[in-house]
């Protein structure tokens, strides 16, 4: 008997050892954030924090959503995080299981997809959530072990939030008055709000053996794009760039949803004026520099928690945005400024100041943090690892990146070229990416280029096919 209780206390402690000894992992999620909104990348930005996350670790310059099924681009994109599914995969598993509800009267389905951070818990996981969801298929009270307050898809907009400014007097809505609602419901900004829930989590952790997985989702700098005035001040407007891409109105608005119909496009004025970009840049900006403050804090508490040494930290957002790019504002096109968000990943074993430019997805961040806890999920994960790309075991990332965005639009990259198709309006889009960082140079119609286009189509048709495209496969490929 004495044999057996020590051998069963010498395995237990073997256990706690091995799960000890796995890192913790801090999933850092902003909303509506474009890659080239951060300092350290080059752009106005004013982000220390992050800025320091690059400097300590490993970026990747070109990491795509692959678009949505709904105008709410962050619905898609959180629904392939919290899956591992591709886009078309995850909305086909919300039918699924929309019909076995409506069949079964809502008897919870034995076969259901586990969630992310449910694979995280199997691995051994302790799990945290608090800040932005708008996940439909899963409630975050039921796959996570702890959770904090749970936001809408994004803060209550009052109608004079929209079409503005008209022009240099237009001073109706201003972003740090408190009145207007938004970020500022309840009394205290939702960004130092969530600050404040991480670090709690961040203390409760501390106390603990067992590893965490943290996945705290800022609703900023999405619109209403409000902060405190002074860190609107540390951008005035007569400052702050227009984009050398910038129009007026984009060509193809109409025929792609990106009308006055749509709730991002309704934000600026048509056709959209210089000042306009300007103001509604300016505030983007100070909403991620604010953002920037209150991740500063949350990576303070982490180092004061002695855990900092065993955690990946992880940051990115849903998608980028337009904000003034191409006559755009919204997330709903196939353009690298909305298309890319920021991707860093920083931790044991990543090497600092590393940047990784070959094309991945953001969502293979999810079967990243499954490799790093040794996990082996039954179920499928559509995405890969990037963990050989962050520790040099590899160069090779994404032969070719898919985009869609409802049945309006489509796009495909591959070796360094980008073909955007608009059904319709039937129109092909080709840009050089390598030469053309921008996308202003439109070489559809360019004869130099006409075999280019033609194996861009015939790429774009077999991605569509490979990634169960519900549509517009035949025409993707329509000879001209």
């Amino acid at each position: 008997m004495k044999l057996l209780l020590s051998l069963t206390l010498l395995a237990l402690t073997a256990s706690q050892a091995v799960r000890a000894e796995k890192p913790n992992i801090l999933f850092l999620f902003a909303d509506d954030q474009s890659w080239e909104t951060i300092g350290a990348v080059g752009g106005e930005v004013i982000t220390p924090n992050l800025d320091k996350l690059v400097e300590e670790g490993t970026r990747f310059d070109h990491a795509y959503n692959m678009g949505s099924w709904s105008g709410a681009v962050c619905v898609a994109s959180r629904h392939m995080f919290n899956t591992g599914r591709t886009v078309w995969n995850a909305n086909n598993l919300i039918k699924s299981e929309a019909n076995w509800k409506k069949k079964h009267k809502g008897t919870p389905n034995p076969d259901a997809t586990k969630s992310w951070s449910q694979l995280m818990g199997d691995a051994g996981y302790e799990t945290y959530f608090a800040g932005k969801w708008h996940v439909s298929l899963f409630d975050p009270k039921a796959i996570f072990d702890h959770v904090g307050t749970v936001r809408p898809g994004m803060p209550k907009a009052k109608p004079s939030g929209y079409n503005r400014p008209k022009d240099e007097n237009d001073k109706e809505w201003l972003p740090w008055d408190k009145s207007m609602g938004g970020f500022w419901e309840g009394g205290t900004h939702w960004s130092e709000v969530l600050k404040d829930e991480a670090i709690g989590f961040i203390d409760e952790a501390a106390k603990k053996e067992r590893p965490f997985f943290m996945y705290i989702a800022f609703n900023a700098p999405h619109d209403p794009r409000q902060a405190p005035k002074e860190f609107v001040d540390m951008y005035p407007v007569d400052k702050v760039k227009v984009p050398e891409n910038f129009l007026k109105k984009y060509p193809y608005a109409d025929q792609i949803g990106c009308s006055k119909s749509l709730r991002d496009e309704k934000l600026m004025p048509f056709p959209r004026t210089e000042y306009a970009v300007k103001v509604n840049r300016q505030e983007y900006f100070a909403l991620i520099t604010h953002m920037d403050a209150q991740i500063g804090k949350i990576l303070d508490a982490l180092e004061a928690s002695g855990k900092a040494d065993n955690t990946y930290i992880i940051y990115t957002a849903d998608h980028g945005l337009a904000v003034g790019h191409h006559g755009l504002v919204g997330k709903q096109n196939m353009y690298e400024h909305s298309l890319c968000p920021p991707l860093i990943i920083n931790g044991p074993g990543i090497e600092a100041g590393k940047r990784i430019n070959t094309r991945v997805y953001i969502q293979d961040i999810v079967p990243t943090t499954l490799d790093l806890a040794g996990a082996t999920p039954e179920q499928t994960i559509d995405f890969q690892s990037l963990l050989p790309l962050a520790k040099g075991e590899t160069g090779q990332g994404r032969d070719r990146i898919y985009g869609a965005y409802l049945d309006l639009q489509r796009c495909v990259i591959k070796d360094g070229w980008k073909l955007i198709y608009y059904p319709k309006a039937d129109v092909h889009r080709l840009f050089n990416l390598e030469k053309d960082a921008n996308e202003m140079n439109d070489l559809a119609a360019n004869p130099e280029y006409a075999s280019r286009l033609t194996s861009m189509k015939t790429a774009l048709a077999e991605e569509m096919k490979a990634q169960g495209d519900p549509g517009l496969a035949s025409k993707a490929n329509r000879p001209k």
